[in-house]
């Protein structure tokens, strides 16, 4: 019986590790959690596993082929710069 039990206790406490869950998902309840904190002015994206840089990631998705990578302050559009003062053309007598 014991022989039977171990293996079965094991299959319910290791299958939690192998779910796949859908990036859009996992990134919507990590946005409804980060809302509920209060966090504003940030932008997740969903990239390969390969192509995680310097990001920092705070989600893996589809098995850990995909992560969601989080970054401060990039909701916000960066402020333009002034346009350069255009000098007047002095119009033409005839």
């Amino acid at each position: 019986m014991k022989i039977v039990i171990a293996p079965l206790v094991l299959f319910i406490f290791a299958a939690p590790a192998f779910a796949v869950k859908a990036c859009e998902e996992l990134k919507s309840e990590i946005a409804a959690k980060l809302d509920a904190k209060g966090v504003k002015d940030y932008q997740m994206e969903i990239v390969a596993a390969a192509d995680v840089k310097d990001q920092q990631v705070i989600g893996s998705c589809e098995g850990g082929a995909k992560k969601i990578t989080y970054k401060k302050g990039a909701g916000q559009p960066a402020p333009a710069s002034p346009a350069p003062a255009k000098k007047p053309v002095p119009a033409k007598s005839s």
